[in-house]
């Protein structure tokens, strides 16, 4: 697999973490390929050993795909190709192709075939080149650990791999034999380095990121030194070793961006070789099936089976996807992602969609500088992600804000690098353009049909959601000022630094100069407080804005965001509504603004230069605090609610959910496709407000609940009075955690919907077994979940051990006469119950007349218990006539049609026997009133069937 690791040299200062590895499962294999132990005395073991663990470890963020796995398993080489020196760089434009060639592809093992040789005893140089995230540092990675194994390499008995950027920090000349050392103290006596005879000829050296580096090949500024025992800069050394000069056997590997080709002259250079990513869908598909389906070494889940075929489908369609998925770096985040949107569990570490895109600019991007390659500038360096966010991000933010998501050379022109002045800002412009800008955009694939073929070329974010968080970014980094804040905050940088001398001079001039003159200083004193305060007012419009892109009225006919999210990776699958390609709702921009406030997000950022004070977040949260509060009073739309939790989750804030929730009385998200992740955000949100918050109703019906998804909503439930259940697909096996809910010591439920689940006998048993023990439930609706009779029979039983019921609905199931009267009685004789729905069962016309009469008090004074059988009671119409059919009416296209068509037609049969036993023309119009209902239904039935609609149930 694809590893996105950084350092490639051994750091002391994470020895120890490294170490614990030893007795993690992931390189367990790894060890057993050596039969000695550690204190072996030979060197060359001891160093293998060494490199095994260093390389072996992983970084924080392979923690969500469940932990430490081996990689050397599920390894998907990327795309080597040839190239001759004669060809220069060849890297004006992304190496990319959708047809690319691979005649000239090579693996691994063939970088130093005997070809290389010069003739001459030299070992080859091979310079290994790739734009940024094509997976150079993976290949090393991969090449050393390989090389440990005996697997590859194996002309080599010394590989001695290097970190450019360590290099570049050693601040002291030193010997190359020296340099070994200090890197690797168990071959400080080794004679592989030491210059006698010809044994460099079996040592590699690898120098994985040049462009870290400022070579200088002039022989004025770097002397010629043949002697491993000479101190010389680091960079020095490396000059010698690929001049040659020093230790001409040994064989070198480089590795470097696009921009850095040229650092080294094309004769010290015995073979180019590009690293092209995974140029085919194929690729992908071998790295998504490895990291999804293979990464925990079980049983092939088949949701991940699912998944990575519509993957694969979107893949195949030359969808825009498969253009950024020829990075690896973009298969690792893609990954990452629907690891976060389907394998989500209570067990796992809090992530976020956020937290997620901000690892992996972290992972790409962590300590980069733009470096121009001139050893002598005293300029201060530029961090790479802070040139990314006023460049790149300044481009997205123009796209949020002017709703377009494809841009032409001309906007890029125009927002990347359009007013650049001094000749150093071209160089790190053009080295941006060379090494970085083809990382976020790229061609487009997906072109809109109504754009002619004389427009201009469009581009776009690799995935649609980097626009939203660099816009994000730009903004909660306060990068888009006003006019105003400029000049106040150059003004108050000015006179900050001169802080000090100002008070001097003041104080020396005050006895020679007028009071008048003193005025003109004073009012410059003020500039650091206007500029304060025109922050504030910067930080307070971010807020506002967050709250208004959050409650927009045009967004309620969209997707939520995670659904959004999933789409743009797995495509849509069926019929797609037809909308311009060039728009976009980007939902996710202020869920993204929100997620940046986190600590954990500043802190990744702060170490890639991008630094949000914390006196900018509590300004924006406490504005933003209070809008939120303000739009959560309002009704939104399931999808939006669900946008509105996600961002508190996002937040990270527990006090603040809990502030914002506080006046929310019902949270409903029917027909809101329920995910892990979307389960998990909805229960993380509500754990953090008090116990004894309660919603007086939680509407997860039609939401595609299925009995694995119920443990990660327990924390849910815990905080309603009405729990929503129904049109979802819950079993049996569901019940058993739905009675330990009832049976919980601090149960608030007091209205249970199950309607439309396929519970069956076993299951409705196992939750009857909660009523003894259960005080508050008060409404229990069992509808069309599956059951006869027996259920019926111990439903009537366990009714007297529970004296809180007022409402009981078994509609729509198998329950016969018999049954049905028992029932009934124990309703009648409880001492609250009110009302039980029996219509749409196996009920006899006998039966129903029994009902109606067991319903009647017995006595003067009885309680009357209404026993909904029929739309009649006896010759009249029943009072309860309209909830019925307005049931049945909503529901009866998602039910057994025959057996709906078949209840209907006893009805109207009821009804017109009753119309005859009146003469009253009113009665006789209130029965053909309710004839016409009843038809109405029965019409809408067949016309479904003929056309094979089934609308969604509400």
């Amino acid at each position: 697999s694809f590893i996105l690791s950084r350092g490639i040299g051994p750091h002391g200062s994470v020895w120890n973490e490294r170490i614990q590895l030893m007795n993690s499962p992931s390189t367990a294999f790894n060890l057993r390929l050596f039969s000695y132990s550690i204190s072996d005395a030979d060197p060359v073991n001891i160093h293998k050993q060494r490199l095994l663990l260093w390389f072996s470890h992983l970084p924080r963020e392979e923690k969500q795909f469940g932990g430490y796995f081996s990689p050397e398993t599920m390894h998907v080489e990327p795309l080597i190709l040839k190239r001759n020196p004669e060809d220069g760089k060849g890297l004006s434009t992304s190496p990319y192709k959708g047809n690319a060639s691979v005649s000239h592809a090579l693996t691994v093992e063939q970088l130093f075939d005997g070809s290389q040789s010069d003739g001459q005893g030299r070992g080859p140089n091979v310079l290994l080149y790739g734009a940024v995230g094509t997976g150079k540092s993976t290949v090393v990675r991969k090449l050393v650990l390989d090389w440990c194994a005996g697997s590859v390499l194996s002309q080599f008995k010394l590989v001695l791999p290097f970190s450019c950027e360590d290099l570049s920090n050693l601040s002291k000349s030193t010997s190359l034999r020296d340099l070994v050392g200090r890197k690797y103290v168990h071959l400080r006596k080794t004679a592989f380095v030491n210059g006698d005879g010809n044994q460099a000829r079996e040592v590699l050296f690898i120098f994985n990121g040049m462009e870290k580096m400022n070579l200088d090949f002039r022989i004025g500024s770097t002397d010629l030194c043949s002697d491993p025992n000479e101190a010389l800069p680091p960079a020095a050394i490396v000059v010698n070793l690929l001049r040659k000069y020093l230790l001409p056997e040994a064989s070198i590997l480089i590795t470097t961006r696009l921009s850095a080709v040229d650092y080294i002259p094309k004769k010290y250079v015995s073979r180019y070789v590009q690293i092209c990513g995974f140029n085919d869908p194929d690729r992908q598909r071998a790295y998504f099936t490895s990291r999804l389906l293979l990464q925990s070494g079980e049983k092939p889940n088949k949701e991940a089976e699912s998944l990575i075929e519509m993957l694969y489908l979107n893949l195949q369609k030359e969808s825009q996807l498969a253009t950024a998925c020829f990075l690896p770096s973009y298969c690792w985040l893609t990954c990452a992602i629907l690891h976060l949107l389907h394998f989500t569990d209570v067990h796992a570490p809090i992530r976020t969609l956020t937290g997620i895109y901000t690892s992996f600019l972290g992972l790409n991007f962590e300590g980069e500088v733009l470096a121009t390659g001139d050893a002598s500038s005293q300029e201060p360096q530029t961090s790479l992600m802070l040139y990314v966010v006023r460049t790149v991000g300044k481009l997205a933010f123009d796209g949020v804000t002017s709703k377009r998501t494809s841009f032409s050379k001309k906007d890029l022109e125009q927002w990347i690098g359009g007013q650049t002045k001094t000749d150093e800002e071209l160089q790190q412009l053009a080295v941006f353009r060379t090494d970085v800008l083809d990382f976020f955009l790229v061609p487009c694939v997906e072109r809109n049909k109504n754009l002619t073929e004389l427009d201009d070329k469009r581009y776009v974010f690799a995935v649609p959601a980097m626009q939203d968080y660099l816009a994000a970014l730009y903004v909660v980094l306060g990068e888009n000022k006003s006019a105003m804040e400029k000049v106040t905050n150059q003004l108050s940088v000015i006179i900050g630094q001169a802080g000090e001398d100002v008070t001097a001079l003041l104080s020396i001039l005050s006895k020679f100069l007028p009071l008048r003159i003193f005025a003109i200083f004073n009012l410059v004193k003020l500039f650091p407080k206007l500029f304060e305060r025109v922050s504030s007012l910067s930080r307070g419009r971010i807020a506002n804005t967050m709250a208004a892109e959050m409650f927009r009225s045009e967004d309620s006919f969209n997707e939520d965001v995670l659904d959004q999210v999933e789409q743009s990776l797995l495509g849509v699958q069926g019929p797609q509504l037809q909308q311009e390609d060039d728009t976009g709702p980007f939902e996710l921009y202020p869920i993204f603004k929100g997620g940046l406030l986190h600590y954990g997000n500043r802190r990744l950022l702060d170490q890639l230069g991008c630094s949000i004070k914390s006196s900018t977040v509590a300004q924006i949260t406490h504005t933003l605090k209070k809008q939120l509060i303000k739009g959560s009073r309002l009704v939104l739309p399931p999808t939006e609610l669900m946008d509105l939790l996600v961002l508190l989750y996002e937040l990270q804030n527990p006090q603040l959910m809990a502030e914002v929730l506080q006046p929310i009385k019902a949270i409903k998200l029917s027909t809101v496709r329920m995910t892990p992740l979307k389960c998990f955000v909805l229960s993380s949100v509500l754990d953090c407000t008090p116990s004894t918050f309660l919603l007086n109703e939680l509407d997860l019906s039609s939401c595609h609940i299925t009995p694995e998804l119920l443990p990660m909503l327990w924390p849910a439930f815990h905080h309603t009075r009405s729990l929503n259940l129904q049109f979802n697909s819950l079993g049996p096996e569901s019940c058993a955690l739905l009675r330990d809910l009832l049976l919980g010591p601090s149960c608030t439920i007091k209205s249970l919907q199950l309607c439309d689940n396929s519970l069956l006998d076993s299951g409705a048993s196992l939750l009857l077994d909660a009523l003894p023990g259960n005080k508050s439930l008060q409404k229990l609706s069992l509808m069309h979940t599956g059951l006869g009779d027996c259920t019926a029979l111990k439903m009537a039983e366990r009714l007297s051990q529970h004296t809180g019921l007022q409402e009981l609905n078994v509609a729509y199931n198998n329950i016969g006469d018999d049954a049905a009267l028992t029932l009934a009685d124990a309703c009648r004789e409880h001492p609250t119950v009110h009302t039980v729905h029996l219509y749409l069962n196996q009920l006899t016309d006998a039966g129903k007349r029994s009902l109606h009469i067991r319903g009647v008090p017995q006595k003067k004074g009885g309680r009357r218990v209404k026993t909904l059988a029929s739309v009649t009671e006896g010759s009249d119409i029943s009072e309860d006539w309209h909830p019925i059919l307005n049931v049945i009416g909503k529901n009866s296209l998602l039910w057994e049609r025959e057996r709906v068509r078949e209840q209907l037609r006893v009805f109207l049969k009821d009804l017109e026997w009753g119309r005859q036993q009146h003469h009253s023309f009113w009665k006789k119009l209130h029965f053909h009133r309710v004839e016409s209902v009843v038809r109405k239904t029965l019409r809408m039935l067949e016309t479904s069937s003929t056309t094979g609609t089934t609308p969604a149930s509400k």
